[in-house]
């Protein structure tokens, strides 16, 4: 469901762990962030400057400016899976959430999509009866918006689960065998069950969640690299043909 894109580049809330973390774990996390942020910058200022050389005929420079865009586009994504996997395993480490439980505090929207669809599907597989899922209640966020929650809602929507909002507006509760979403007696579940287990089971991580999903990003990078023959044929069209469309445009409707 998640498409293959780069990411926006803000994240659910100014406070991405979950818990009380050192100084030097949320320093990383920023670093990674706005590492992420300046190749953004770099990569749209490249892509302008390539439309400017194509509007003046100039098309080799147009390319190459193409080009330096697309390799910083391809370094945001880098920082950006980087810092959203270290996020996930600061939030998400043995002993800190219950094995029925995700957090996704400090993942892009499109990052959490990712993230969720995976873990359902793991734990579908396991045999796990359900899922709390931690989303932040957006007091962080810009206007106190939630951004993850209305994610986390069309994906059960899509897969045909039933889910609630908790008793803590910032945790959802997910059904995963496709009943009502009737939350179980609390505490049912706790740090280090083996029932349905996930991140408390370390011993089983290689062929887990957490390995599975290293192994999805590797595959995914590789369809970018096979990809990138197309994108360079889409380029050229789209410097082709953006002139003609913004013409068109000019006085009818506004570009949003």
């Amino acid at each position: 469901m998640a498409a293959n894109t780069s990411y926006a580049m803000n994240h659910i809330g100014g406070k991405a762990f979950n818990h009380s973390s050192s100084s030097d774990a949320e320093a990383e996390y920023d670093r990674l962030r706005d590492l992420a942020r300046q190749e953004a910058g770099k990569r749209s200022s490249c892509f302008d400057k390539a439309h400017q050389a194509y509007e003046r005929g100039d098309g080799a420079g147009a390319h190459q400016l193409s080009e330096e865009g697309k390799q910083h586009a391809a370094k945001m994504d880098q920082y950006n899976k980087q810092a959203s996997d270290y996020i996930f395993r600061q939030n998400n480490a043995t002993g800190r959430v219950p094995d029925d439980t995700i957090d996704l505090h400090g993942q892009f929207v499109e990052e959490a999509e990712d993230i969720l669809e995976k873990r359902i599907r793991h734990a579908q597989q396991n045999g796990q009866t359900h899922l709390h899922v931690i989303v932040g209640k957006g007091n962080h966020s810009i206007n106190h918006v939630q951004k993850i929650k209305p994610k986390v809602e069309q994906i059960c929507q899509e897969l045909g689960l039933q889910y609630a909002t908790e008793e803590n507006a910032g945790r959802m509760y997910i059904n995963l065998q496709g009943g009502p979403a009737t939350m179980p007696p609390q505490n049912a579940y706790q740090p280090g069950q083996q029932n349905g287990g996930f991140h408390n089971q370390p011993q089983q991580q290689e062929g887990g969640y957490e390995g599975s999903q290293q192994q999805d990003y590797q595959q995914g990078g590789q369809q970018q690299q096979q990809n990138g023959g197309q994108n360079d044929e889409l380029e050229k069209l789209a410097m082709k043909l953006l002139p003609r469309i913004l013409k068109k445009l000019d006085g009818c409707c506004t570009v949003m």
